[in-house]
Formats: structure tokens, sequence, C-alpha cells
């Protein structure tokens, strides 16, 4: 599942600073692409996709523990998993009764 992230997402993961924030979205974009830190950029709602690996995890998730490398600074969708994403109140993870 991609991982969108906000402008302060981005700021709070430590990709940019809180001063390149204010910089024009493009740049930040460029940057970001440049590093391979981000997929996408959508303008109309102003968020990031966060890079994926080829197996489609995302790129702060460790491949050995399955765990978030980034789980202290991770952005809003990932704090608020299940109840906001794509599927609202699914977990493909979720032990099923």
């Amino acid at each position: 599942m991609p991982v969108e992230a906000t402008i302060d997402d981005i700021v709070r993961l430590e990709l940019i600073t809180p001063f390149e924030a204010t910089d024009k979205v493009r740049l930040i974009v460029r940057k970001l692409k440049k590093l391979q830190l981000i997929d996408s950029h959508n303008p109309s709602r102003n968020v990031f996709t966060i890079a994926r690996r080829p197996n489609l995890d995302c790129i702060f998730l460790d491949p050995q523990s399955r765990r978030c490398t980034v789980y202290e600074k991770r952005p809003e969708i990932c704090r608020n998993h299940p109840e906001v994403g794509p599927r609202p109140n699914h977990c493909a993870y979720q032990k099923r009764d």
C-alpha cells in the first residue's frame, strides 16, 4: 500500500528542514525524487507518495524485522492506520476471528 505524506510529515521525517519547507513545492519534489525518497507528488492534494522497494514495501520498512525504521517520526497516515487509508478499517495483517 503506498504511503502518502504531507509536507509536515516530510519535515517530521527529517527529509527536508523546516526552512526548506518554505521553498516552492517543485523544488522540494525535485530534491526528494533525486534522492529517491518519493515516487510522486499530487499537486491538487499536495501529498507526496513515499518511495517503495521493488516488492512494493515502503522504503522505511525494515526488510528483515518488517518493522518501521522511522516509527517515532512516521507520517500521519501511518499513525492513523487502519482508520485512514484507501480501505478504512482494513488491516491486511489483522488476525481473523
